[in-house]
């Protein structure tokens, strides 16, 4: 399909408009899916909890792991660190062991997720599984349905291990209702002040400290991709209606995206080619252009003279890429650059946003707020003590007219077109300071480790990520990048030390108040 046309096709799905340049298809993408050939890690053969998805999966296909030992590898690690970690509400043991003995049994290693363990963030509806998204609205709430996401993954074999802990209600950082902190940073797990990403907090956590292979997420203003980039994971936003959100509990309509927080983008790959297509119980999904193929898009393409990009590509640069960041992340951002202009295929191009850019984006970046209120109207009027310390936040929706969240769909439309005769004239992707401007556009967007630096109070070495943001529908383009990167540095492979110590929640936990939720509200 032609740029002009999934663009023409995306702005009318973002303006409202029924999209019907392109046929639906009636069911989702295969959930059977190959793998490329490639060498399994000496350290995931000797520790499942240490595999890929992708290695794992390679592991079962060769007979040279159960899916038993599989699950029951991150069970363990689990029930022996998560009372540190705290990135699990719920666990739910028994039905991923039963799920694992099936898979056994049955000899059934050929689905794309065969075996996978994997942590679902809690807003996910889940069937007789609690779904809280974290807050005292929804704390009794058992689903009698799978959302379609979780529906998905599971009938491409994948195995939930459990729900994970999140922001209340997709805002902050996972804390409880109250404001204290629970899901800490995996990487800095005895200091719970260090921030894990939110408000995917425990799906990134989770993952990074091995309690499962992959995990899902959700993203209104950053919540796959910040978690993703402070832990190390390599986190995936597709375009605005790629993947489902029906069975989701919402933030927001026009910017909610559901994708993948994984440990590198071949991992990322796989689940977001389970996750795509189109669903009837989401109109967004339907009439868009085909799913492109995102596991090949995601395997680097390696020749006698080394890496090769599998197209050429042109990477935007805008000035503020090296701005407001310490001189440790600029020299590793500038690190970033040096390798990749050293890939075939790449060209980087200095480019600059359109006029007006910081307005519009402000402008339309508040009619997020009432689009939160709107679902939770009623519980706004009855009885405003059970949105806990985000009540700040939920009430600044109330604030913003009609006319004012017209406004912001104007700025919206007039910002995309923008983009398209401007910055995406320049470039095929773009490297972004923050996830914001792509999400309020529900572009796809993709972040990555590229490195190690202190934190910004000079403590201890913490990863530091970057984000690609891509023109729509072309998240094979995003993959494409980020394997090739993949494929000339390790900084994907690395994990965190377990945790030394059990941390004791107690009355002098870290809170967070009311004015600090609202600033870091998504």
């Amino acid at each position: 399909m032609s740029r002009a046309l999934n663009r023409r096709t995306f702005l009318a799905a973002s303006t409202g408009a029924a999209a019907t340049a392109v046929a639906v298809r009636s069911a989702a993408a295969s959930p059977t899916a190959p793998l490329p050939a490639f060498t399994v890690r000496a350290a995931a053969v000797a520790d499942p909890a240490e595999a890929t998805a992708a290695e794992a999966l390679t592991l079962l296909r060769s007979g040279r792991l159960s899916a038993t030992d599989l699950v029951e590898a991150h069970l363990e690690r689990i029930e022996r660190f998560d009372g540190i970690y705290q990135a699990f509400n719920t666990v739910t043991a028994d039905a991923a062991r039963a799920a694992a003995r099936q898979v056994d049994a049955r000899g059934d290693v050929n689905r794309t997720l065969s075996g996978v363990p994997l942590a679902i963030k809690d807003n996910y509806f889940t069937a007789g599984i609690p779904t809280t998204a974290n807050s005292t609205i929804f704390a009794d709430f058992v689903p009698d349905t799978d959302s379609t996401a979780v529906r998905r993954l599971t009938a491409a074999g994948g195995i939930v291990l459990g729900k994970t802990q999140m922001g209340p209600l997709a805002t902050t950082r996972a804390t409880r209702p109250n404001g204290e902190i629970t899901t800490v940073n995996a990487w800095t797990p005895e200091d719970p002040s260090v921030d894990p990403g939110g408000s995917s907090s425990g799906s990134a956590t989770a993952v990074a400290a091995r309690l499962a292979a992959s995990s899902v997420g959700t993203q209104t203003g950053g919540s796959i991709t910040n978690p993703s980039m402070q832990q190390n994971l390599t986190g995936f936003k597709p375009t605005m209606g790629r993947t489902s959100i029906a069975g989701i509990i919402p933030l927001t309509f026009t910017r909610d995206h559901s994708g993948p927080l994984a440990r590198d983008v071949l991992d990322a790959a796989l689940m977001t080619q389970v996750l795509a297509g189109p669903d009837s119980a989401d109109p967004r999904t339907l009439g868009l252009p085909e799913v492109p193929d995102l596991v090949t898009a995601a395997t680097p393409v390696r020749t006698s003279r080394g890496v090769e990009l599998r197209r050429p590509t042109r990477i935007g640069v805008p000035a503020d890429w090296f701005s407001d960041v310490s001189g440790e992340v600029a020299a590793l951002r500038q690190g970033f650059l040096d390798r990749m202009a050293a890939v075939p295929g790449v060209t980087f191009v200095d480019v600059s946003y359109p006029a007006d850019w910081e307005l519009l984006t402000g402008v339309f970046n508040a009619v997020r707020l009432p689009e939160r209120t709107e679902p939770f109207r009623h519980w706004l009027r009855e009885d405003l003590t059970v949105f806990g310390v985000s009540a700040l936040s939920w009430l600044q929706g109330l604030m913003l007219s009609g006319d004012e969240w017209i406004t912001g769909q104007r700025a919206k439309t007039w910002l995309l077109q923008e983009l398209y005769a401007g910055l995406f004239e320049q470039c095929d992707v773009v490297l972004q300071a923050s996830p914001v401007p792509f999400d309020i556009l529900g572009l796809p967007e993709i972040a990555f480790p590229i490195g190690e630096a202190p934190s910004s109070d000079g403590g201890p070495l913490a990863p530091a990520g970057t984000i690609l943001g891509g023109q729509p529908y072309e998240e094979d383009r995003l993959m494409e990048v980020v394997a090739a990167h993949q494929a000339i540095t390790d900084f994907h492979t690395r994990r965190p030390a377990d945790p030394a110590e059990p941390r004791l929640l107690s009355a002098s936990a870290p809170r967070l108040d009311a004015v600090e939720v609202a600033a870091a509200t998504q």
